[in-house]
């Protein structure tokens, strides 16, 4: 079973590939102001390092948050964009084992259908101007 991690609440992002719990590839990077940019590249980076496509999935694995507002919300929405298009499930982790339980999760046939973020406090969004 070929899942795609992804976790994007901090400055360094990151995309993991794992067949049946078996860690693939990981890439980490200093992604920052440059997440929406890159994310994809990355995801692309990965599969093809590893002679895969997209098509391969099995499911997808982020972590849920708590983090970055933007980070969260530009990594969960890639996440769920792709397992709405692929049909594939999704499950979103919080904490030091996010990776784990969410492969796991996933073996077990677990699908959230969409990734909520945590974010963990109230997010600080400026109030539209008039």
């Amino acid at each position: 079973m070929l899942i795609l991690t992804i976790r994007t609440d901090k400055p360094e992002a990151e995309v993991g590939l794992f067949d049946n719990g078996a860690k693939l590839a990981y890439s980490a990077w200093p992604a920052h102001r440059q997440l929406a940019e890159t994310i994809h590249v990355k995801i692309k980076e990965l599969l093809e390092s590893q002679g895969r496509r997209l098509a391969d999935l099995n499911g997808i694995v982020a972590f849920r948050g708590p983090g970055s507002f933007t980070g969260l919300r530009i990594g969960l929405s890639v996440a769920n964009a792709l397992a709405y298009s692929l049909q594939v499930p999704i499950v979103a982790k919080s904490g030091a084992d996010w990776l784990e339980a969410g492969t796991a999760a996933i073996a077990e046939g677990a699908d959230e259908q969409a990734a909520i973020p945590e974010y963990g406090s109230p997010p600080h969004i400026t109030p539209p101007k008039k």
